[in-house]
């Protein structure tokens, strides 16, 4: 490990998750010397949590000059306004309302202070140091939990009027479907882990109502049990049932990601998550459906590509989010 004396400078970045917080220092090079972890507990309120914050970057200081640090960056859910530095309700951080995190952390630390979204933030990771890092337009899409996205325009990241810049997962991609961002039949709907397990849930009624046995569920009682998981270990098996379920996914994911590509015409669009662990079940069906939806001129000059930073995306993102200009 580099001697902190040798640092010329260095950046925090805070993440901060429903269920876990991080502080990570590293450089401007992309390596990271340190990374302390703890539980949100979110019982305790944000000013506790907050004040964690400081407890451990003062810890850091005793070895990291504290003259040295340039920046600090933050990774958090939205609904947040980055320009004003003010983090607004997120659904995983109850009670965080209108919490103004930049100006508490500048007033502290007395450095220049950054907030941005979750999905911002991964998207500057792949984008500095990840899978579209030799971009100037790239989209990243979460594909977690949720479906968000990541949008980096002409060489720089765009947010939007207020910070909505992003938010595909709202896309109806059909009047009925899975319920996702509070939308039927949206883009999150059919595309994150949630919508897969409610796809898998339906197709496994069915399949027991009619005698059929399912490989990722072994009886009605089980159904609640089902995650995008354990359907997609079951196609990675073979099972025909599964596979069925990634066809419909694959399908409506092609259909956004041919919207996408004629909008924004993107050189790049990466993607997280489900995605990146199961590209070789998704990819062929993706690309049946692009051949068939998008701009040939547009989708010619794009990737699609599995983000590449994997676990260690949340270490990088509040750190990408400091070293941004």
């Amino acid at each position: 490990m580099t001697n902190s004396n040798q640092l010329r400078k260095y950046f925090l970045g805070f993440n901060i998750g429903g269920t876990k917080c991080s502080v990570v220092l590293g450089d401007e090079n992309f390596s990271i010397y340190e990374k302390i972890e703890f539980p949100t507990q979110i019982e305790r309120g944000y000013k506790k949590i907050l004040d964690e914050f400081k407890l451990y970057s003062y810890a850091l200081f005793e070895k990291y000059e504290k003259e040295k640090l340039e920046k600090i960056g933050i990774s958090c859910g939205g609904p947040l306004d980055s320009k004003k530095g003010i983090i607004y309700s997120p659904p995983n951080l109850p009670g965080w309302d209108a919490v103004p995190i930049v100006d508490i952390f500048k007033e502290e630390f007395d450095v220049p202070v950054e907030v941005q979204n979750d999905a911002n933030a991964s998207a500057l990771a792949e984008w500095l140091m990840g899978a579209g890092s030799d971009t100037e337009n790239m989209i990243f899409l979460t594909f977690g939990t949720g479906m968000g996205a990541g949008l980096i325009l002409n060489g720089a990241l765009y947010t939007g009027t207020n910070d909505l810049g992003g938010e595909v997962g709202h896309i109806r991609l059909e009047e009925d479907g899975p319920v996702g961002f509070g939308k039927a039949g949206s883009f999150e709907g059919f595309c994150s882990g949630g919508g897969i397990a409610k796809l898998a849930k339906d197709v496994a009624l069915k399949n027991f109502k009619n005698g059929k046995p399912v490989g990722f569920c072994n009886s009605i009682d089980e159904l609640e049990s089902i995650t995008a998981k354990s359907v997609f270990q079951a196609a990675h098996a073979g099972d025909e049932t599964a596979m069925g379920i990634v066809e419909t996914t694959a399908s409506y994911l092609g259909k956004a990601l041919a919207i996408l590509i004629d909008i924004l015409n993107p050189e790049k669009i990466v993607i997280g998550s489900i995605y990146a662990r199961n590209e070789e079940l998704f990819k062929p069906f993706v690309e049946k459906i692009l051949n068939r939806e998008a701009i040939p001129e547009a989708k010619e000059v794009c990737k699609i590509v599995p983000a590449s930073l994997g676990e260690k995306i949340g270490d990088y993102a509040a750190l990408c989010v400091a070293m941004q200009s």
